[in-house]
C-alpha cells in the first residue's frame, strides 16, 4: 500500500531547513515561527516514519534519509513554483475564454482584436468557437452568439444591428440565368443556415416574394461556410449587413438588389449574471460595446 503524501507546507519547511541546516533561518524564509517549522518537521518525520535530520547543539545536519529525500523534494518544489509562474506569476490571472460564434469572430471581431490587445497588452485571450449552444459552458466566461437576447441567467449586451441582405458573387452575375429582381431567385440555388430562425423563408415573406421555393438549395451549420459558398459562385446566401460590409466593399460579394429586412436576431455578448466574473471580464465588454458604438452601421442604402 502508498504512504500517503505529507502535506505540501510540511514538504516546504522540510526543503528550506535543509538548504539552511538551521531551523531559525528557515522560519524567517517561510514568515514563521521556529517552533511552528520544527513542528511540521516532527509531523513530516512522523508520517515517513523516520528521522530526516540530526539535531545538534549548533544547527542540523540531514540524515541519511535525509539526503535521499531531499533531491526530489527540492526539484519537485522547483518545478511546482516554476509552473505556476508560468501560468499564474507577475500577477496574471487564467485567460479570459471567450467563446464566439465563427462568422462573428472572423468578419467582425478578429480585425478589431489587435486594438484590444494593444490597449489591454496584460489580458491573456482564450477564443475557442461557439455553435448553436443552449448554455453558457463551464470552460467558457463570455460568449457571442446569435439569437433573441432571452436567455435566462445571462447578462446579454447586443452587438449587432442588421438587415438581411442576399449577397452572391459578382461573377454570377455574369452567367446566363439572369438575378435582378427577388423573382428570379427560383432559378438559383439558396444558400441556407440552420439555427438563424430569419431565413430565407422569412425574407422572402417580409418581401412579399412568395411563389419561390425557400426550402430549396444547400443548409450549412455556420453563415461563413454559406457566405464562402456564395464567394465561390455557388448560390445566394442571406447575409447580415455588419459582417458582409467589407466583402461588399472589396468585391467579393455584392448585392444584386435594394430589398432588405431588418433583423429581429442579433449577435449578443453574453456571461453569467450571478456569481465570480473574470476579473478582466469588464475590461473586454467595455471595450466590445465601445468597438459596437464607433462601428455601428447598416447595409448602405
Amino acid at each position: 500500500m502508498k504512504k500517503k503524501l505529507p502535506p505540501l507546507n510540511w514538504l516546504r519547511s522540510f526543503e528550506v531547513s535543509a538548504r539552511y541546516l538551521n531551523f531559525t533561518q528557515a522560519a524567517q524564509e517561510l514568515n514563521m515561527t521556529q517552533a511552528a517549522v520544527s513542528q511540521q518537521i516532527k509531523g513530516l518525520e512522523s508520517q515517513l516514519g523516520t528521522e530526516l535530520f540530526k539535531r545538534l547543539p549548533r544547527g542540523l545536519e540531514l540524515t541519511k534519509a535525509g539526503r535521499a529525500y531531499i533531491p526530489i523534494v527540492h526539484e519537485s518544489i522547483e518545478r511546482l513554483a516554476e509552473v505556476t509562474d508560468e501560468l499564474f506569476g507577475q500577477g496574471q490571472t487564467r485567460p479570459l475564454t471567450i467563446r464566439s460564434s465563427l462568422v462573428f469572430f472572423t468578419t467582425w471581431l478578429a480585425p478589431r482584436l489587435g486594438h484590444f490587445r494593444k490597449t489591454y497588452p496584460q489580458v491573456k485571450l482564450r477564443l475557442p468557437t461557439n455553435i448553436w449552444v443552449e448554455s453558457l459552458d463551464k470552460e467558457s466566461d463570455m460568449e457571442i452568439r446569435y439569437g433573441m437576447g432571452d436567455w435566462p441567467d445571462l447578462r446579454c449586451d447586443r452587438l449587432t444591428w442588421d438587415d438581411l441582405v442576399p449577397v452572391c458573387s459578382p461573377h454570377l452575375l455574369k452567367d446566363s440565368i439572369a438575378l435582378t429582381t427577388p423573382d428570379q431567385l427560383s432559378e438559383h440555388t439558396l444558400l441556407h443556415v440552420d439555427g438563424y430562425n430569419e431565413g430565407w423563408g422569412y425574407w422572402l415573406n417580409k418581401t412579399g416574394v412568395q411563389h419561390i421555393d425557400p426550402s430549396q438549395g444547400i443548409h450549412f451549420d455556420t453563415l461563413i461556410s454559406a457566405l464562402e459558398m456564395a464567394k465561390a459562385g455557388e448560390g445566394v446566401a442571406l447575409g447580415r449587413s455588419s459582417l458582409i460590409k467589407d466583402m461588399i466593399a472589396t468585391g467579393q460579394l455584392v448585392a444584386p438588389f435594394e430589398h432588405k429586412v431588418p433583423t429581429n436576431e442579433a449577435f449578443y455578448l453574453v456571461s453569467p449574471s450571478k456569481g465570480f466574473e473574470h476579473p478582466n471580464a469588464e475590461q473586454f465588454r467595455a471595450w466590445l460595446l465601445e468597438e459596437v458604438e464607433q462601428n455601428k452601421s447598416h447595409y448602405p442604402s
